[in-house]
């Protein structure tokens, strides 16, 4: 694998691999990050599944706080830190930029797959704020070796451990062939900012394996969230340097309601500063439009567009359903392919890049399901192929709705790093053929049962009902507003539908808003439960109830509460009554052997 420095471009290997050892990859190191000679031995903390730093990973200390991962607790600071590859949200990129300006990143990465989120909060790091955390890429037989090392010392050209040595090579960045204008801005001709971008874009495209970059239509940020400082530092050094879109843009949820956070209790610091970020990226040229949706919006992307989206069920659910291509772009390589209106041309930017390399029959149960069952499967699918995209068969005879579907894409995108797959019967590109090599996996009623159990905590009693991870569409509300059926909340009961701005307009002028605010049930703009921070999450909630399969494996990490998942008509009637069902649903219920689940 192609691989380069973040400071300075090595054409030619710093080391000669010894014959008698293992030989490995240098992604990125900063120019004072390593020496020649090996440093002092770091612990290895090897990590058996990807980890989202966002979610999953506390931005101040670095421990791992994603409840349903195997190393929970355990802490990443000052560790050589392995995974196959990372998974999750986007937004781990700026995770780790937080890390490192806390002092509290790992001392390396290291990786046996390709790796962008990661990468590129690394490459960010040394490139712009001169803080470097080296990052490694091994074949599958040295990475294995390394998990057994214990602890490991690092140089430029070795990483030493008291049982094996494994050499480094530095990659070239002259396989990359690039247009005049490319290099014109590259070299300075459009200003520091569009350099900068272009020059980082360059040396993703290079990990990436490709050799030339493409146009792109439109771009998504995902980056306006104020999810740690590191969100603000980096928009205002951007910003300054003259940053500017390109290309039409449009920005995710962020951090507060803009337009009544002052009214909603939240501290005047926090609040200034998350709708300063919000501000600096429509200055920047971006659409104030402040959805983790944007498909939702008027004329969403076409099949075969080329888009430069971030935010990881909008890029999985473009891919998808939409047809459109995208990258999982990490945060700030967003704003670099919205300033430049280029991408590298790799991954599912590319034909053979979106075919299949695993496929997942599922058996559906017997028993008549509910709409939960799809952000399940989705979970399940993205738990089974992490790192590879997979082509989900047996659900050709069902009726998906674009509900359906938006669940079960963000739901993947929770347990998976990738940013495609087929649904075949439901989705445009499922009738791909799968790679020569893709293998076969099954999900069944014992699967789906075990699911339900990981994603519900043992209480029934709750007080928050949370809808909209992603931003619920006007179907939601008003299939919302049809299951309250003149109802009310109970009395202790906070019931939030967080949305788009487009679609609270939409709802206003229906009545479909004015039916939910008579039922105790708000709408709120701007914000989606992935970034709802007290006081607008009710701080006196301990256990919450959601139909999101993304929120239901993430909020326990983000919001310390319990969570219940179930369909949007037990979120609706736990609304009403306080409490959800206290056993699953009859088809999420584990069935005695003889009378396996069958697809119908």
């Amino acid at each position: 694998m192609a691989i380069t420095s973040p400071n300075a471009v090595q054409d030619t290997p710093s080391g000669t691999a010894n014959p008698t050892k293992k030989t490995g990859n240098l992604i990125l190191a900063g120019a004072t990050a390593l020496g020649p000679t090996a440093s002092h031995a770091h612990d290895i903390l090897v990590c058996s599944q990807g980890v989202s730093l966002w979610g999953g990973v506390d931005p101040q200390t670095g421990r791992i706080i994603d409840a349903h991962h195997p190393q929970h607790g355990a802490d990443l600071a000052g560790r050589i830190v392995m995974m196959p590859t990372s998974r999750g949200s986007c937004s781990g990129s700026s995770v780790l930029l937080q890390l490192a300006l806390n002092g509290a990143a790992p001392a390396a990465l290291v990786f046996h797959q390709q790796e962008d989120i990661l990468t590129l909060g690394a490459l960010v790091a040394a490139h712009i704020f001169e803080t470097a955390i080296p990052v490694f890429s091994l074949n599958q037989t040295d990475y294995q070796a390394l998990t057994h090392a214990g602890s490991a010392c690092l140089a430029r050209d070795a990483i030493v451990a008291d049982e094996v040595q494994i050499s480094i090579d530095p990659l070239p960045l002259d396989q990359l062939v690039l247009t005049d204008r490319d290099l014109q801005i590259r070299n300075g001709a459009e200003g520091r900012a569009m350099a900068m971008a272009m020059d980082i874009i360059c040396r993703i495209a290079a990990v990436q394996g490709a050799h030339s970059l493409r146009d792109v239509t439109r771009g998504h940020i995902d980056g306006c969230i104020l999810a740690h400082p590191a969100n603000l530092v980096f928009a205002e050094k951007m910003a300054a340097l003259g940053a500017r879109t390109s290309i039409p843009t449009t920005t995710n949820a962020i951090s507060v309601d803009q337009c009544s956070w002052q009214q909603q209790g939240f501290d005047k610091d926090f609040g200034h500063a998350a709708s300063a970020l919000a501000t600096l990226y429509t200055e920047m040229g971006a659409a104030p439009t402040f959805t983790c949706a944007p498909y939702l919006l008027e004329s969403p992307p076409a099949a075969g567009e080329s888009i430069g989206w971030s935010e990881s069920n909008a890029v999985i659910y473009a891919n998808t359903v939409l047809g459109a291509r995208s990258m999982k772009l990490p945060d700030f390589l967003d704003l670099f392919v919205a300033m430049t209106g280029r991408a590298p041309l790799a991954g599912v930017y590319t034909d053979e890049g979106r075919r299949p390399a695993r496929i997942i029959d599922v058996s559906l149960p017997r028993q008549a399901h509910d709409d939960s069952i799809w952000p399940l499967v989705g979970w399940l699918v993205g738990s089974l192929s992490p790192d590879r995209i997979p082509l989900v068969r047996g659900l050709e005879a069902t009726r998906l709705t674009d509900d359906d579907l938006k669940g079960f894409c963000a739901a993947f995108g929770t347990t998976s790093g990738m940013p495609l797959l087929h649904i075949a019967g439901h989705t445009p590109e499922a009738t791909l053929p799968p790679l020569d090599d893709a293998d076969i996996m099954q999900i069944d009623q014992t699967a789906l049962a075990q699911a339900w159990r990981t994603l519900n905590a043992d209480v029934t009693e709750i007080d928050l009902v949370a809808i909209g991870s992603p931003h619920a569409s006007l179907t939601e509300l008003q299939q919302i507003a049809s299951l309250m059926g003149g109802r009310s909340c109970h009395a202790r009961i906070d019931f939030i539908a967080t949305v788009g701005r487009d679609v609270m307009a939409a709802a206003a002028s229906d009545g479909t808003g004015e039916q939910l605010a008579q039922a105790g049930i708000r709408i709120i703009p701007d914000v989606c439960w992935c970034s709802i921070t007290e006081p607008l999450f009710p701080p006196a909630a301990r256990v919450l109830m959601t139909n999101s399969g993304k929120y239901a494996h993430y909020a326990d990490g983000l919001c310390g509460r319990k969570v219940r998942f179930g369909s949007l008509r037990d979120c609706v009637e736990a609304a009403v009554t306080g409490a959800a069902k206290s056993h699953p649903p009859r088809w999420a219920q584990e069935v005695a052997p003889g009378n396996e689940a069958t697809n119908g």
